[in-house]
């Protein structure tokens, strides 16, 4: 761009701020995306937005940039869509036996099939690439690696993952690796009770430590665990995912105490094993506090009141201790645990993955012991299909701004976000899903706002590319980009999915 150019839009940026509400609006084009009664994008335009944004002339078309370099992806897990659950060697794993126990899936569902995405990859890396994305968050079938959790690996399953890293690198797509997303081989549960016992984080360090002596050469970043919160809690404590178990307080803090030990061993594990240039860290789903409204007094209650419901997690993880309150809580149930453990837990970590949906609470600035108070949701909130997702579009926002102030996290990314819908074929074959295209619009302008303000967001991972398994849910809720005829397996592209490539070929909010 020319300097004149350059000129003009430096301009344009040093008058926003006297314009008034209406004139600002039309001149960068905002009235357009319906969110002109959005007063925190106006702050956010008060900030040091970077010379790069203005030299590119976004201000003036309606845009609303992410940083140069920002990552936009998709992500998949490799139970919800591999299927070939019994090809090439593959072990068991404990999603193979909840999905096939009369009951506990919706329509007796499982991932026998699924996307068949193990015989299709090729395919949908076509479509990864057409959507412009630069990078794939996959995770590894660990059983598929190590048939019983330990022992000879699974050549046949390592080769799998090896093509299909070379075949994402040959059309440009990063690899992002998740280690376990919650496909634990059952070889472990029946024989430790799995992450009951600490043989579990023991055998998982060792699997990590292996994958990134395979793949560390090309995938240059892993994350460890997926959601810690959601498989102990969910499978462990309500029993509504696998294994479908309900421990008592005390062997429920015990199993979580073990799977964030696991990712810390995981962590010195892949640092002792993989390439020097590899980075690490967790993908958790931050359970996030929003203040009710923005005040300091309320700002800092959400952070209270985040750092402490995370505390068996992300706090932990990143601080190297359980807070007093959360071990006062707990009592006699607290879980066991030496000095070295903490050390181990925190090791420290290149990046943080946080899984955005739904807020955990909205709270409030009050007078007692806590620091916060809880503001019940109205029975009326909005909600997606799914009726756990409640909607805040700013929990995007505040989850990244917490991860950052709360533990100075300095490379964040959104390792999932995304939204279930209808999703019904119209008579010409089309998904117009305009509500998931308002989801993306409304959290992703929470989410530029963020970078804005200087927050360390590198990337964005759209979950999910493609319907899937949706776990208990089965095949009945559908949040992928692509659209999935499970009889044929057909993948066909959502209105969202054009969404989606326009905003990552323009590298910003339309």
């Amino acid at each position: 761009m020319n300097p004149n150019e350059i000129a003009d839009s430096e301009r344009l940026l040093h008058q926003a701020e006297p314009f008034n509400r209406r004139d600002f609006m039309k001149n960068t084009g905002l009235s357009a995306l319906g969110i002109t009664g959005m007063p925190l994008l106006f702050s956010a335009c008060k900030t040091n937005m970077p010379n790069a944004y203005v030299s590119a002339g976004m201000l003036g078309q309606g845009k609303l940039p992410f940083p140069p370099g920002f990552v936009w992806g998709t992500a998949t897990a490799a139970y919800q869509v591999e299927g070939a659950a019994n090809e090439d060697g593959r072990g068991k794993s404990i999603w193979d036996t909840f999905s096939h126990t009369p009951g506990k899936i919706v329509n007796n569902n499982n991932g026998d099939v699924a996307c068949d995405f193990y015989n299709r990859y090729k395919q949908d890396v076509q479509l990864i690439k057409d959507l412009q994305a630069k990078a794939y968050r996959f995770s590894i079938s660990w059983s598929r690696i190590f048939p019983s959790g330990s022992g000879t690996p699974n050549q046949k399953g390592l080769d799998f993952y090896n093509r299909m890293v070379d075949e994402l690198l040959a059309n440009e797509i990063t690899p992002f690796a998740t280690l376990f997303h919650w496909d634990l081989p059952q070889g472990l549960q029946d024989k430790y009770n799995g992450w009951q016992s600490r043989e579990t984080a023991k055998h998982f360090a060792e699997y990590a430590g292996y994958m990134a002596e395979q793949l560390s050469d090309r995938v240059k970043h892993f994350f460890t665990l997926n959601e810690i919160w959601t498989f102990i809690e969910l499978g462990h404590s309500i029993g509504m995912h696998a294994p479908g178990v309900k421990l008592s307080t005390a062997e429920l803090n015990q199993a979580r105490h073990h799977a964030v030990l696991a990712h810390g061993l995981a962590v010195q594990a892949i640092r002792a094993s993989g390439k020097t240039d590899t980075k690490v860290g967790v993908a958790e789903n931050i359970k996030v506090a929003l203040p009710v409204f923005e005040t300091p007094e309320n700002i800092k209650a959400a952070e209270i009141a985040t750092r402490e419901i995370n505390a068996g997690y992300l706090t932990v993880i990143m601080e190297g201790k359980y807070t007093d309150a959360f071990l006062s809580a707990a009592g006699a149930n607290a879980p066991k645990f030496t000095a070295e453990d903490l050390a181990i837990i925190s090791s420290p970590t290149d990046m943080c993955g946080i899984n955005i949906y739904n807020p955990e609470c909205y709270v409030q600035a009050a007078a007692n012991t806590d620091g916060y108070e809880r503001i019940p949701f109205a029975k009326s909130h909005p909600t997606s299909t799914s009726t756990w997702e409640l909607l805040a579009p700013e929990t995007i926002y505040w989850g990244a701004r917490h991860a950052q102030k709360l533990w100075g996290v300095k490379e964040i990314y959104v390792t999932e976000n995304g939204y279930s819908s209808t999703d019904e074929l119209s008579v010409d074959n089309r998904i117009n899903d305009t509500d998931r295209v308002m989801f993306l619009r409304s959290y992703l302008s929470q989410l530029q706002r963020a970078t804005t303000e200087g927050c360390p967001v590198k990337g964005y991972f759209y979950w999910s590319l493609l319907d899937n398994f949706e776990w208990a849910s089965g095949y009945g809720i559908r949040f992928g980009l692509y659209y999935m005829d499970y009889k044929t397996l057909q993948r066909i592209p959502k209105l969202s999915a054009s969404y989606f490539k326009a905003m990552a070929a323009a590298n910003a909010l339309l």
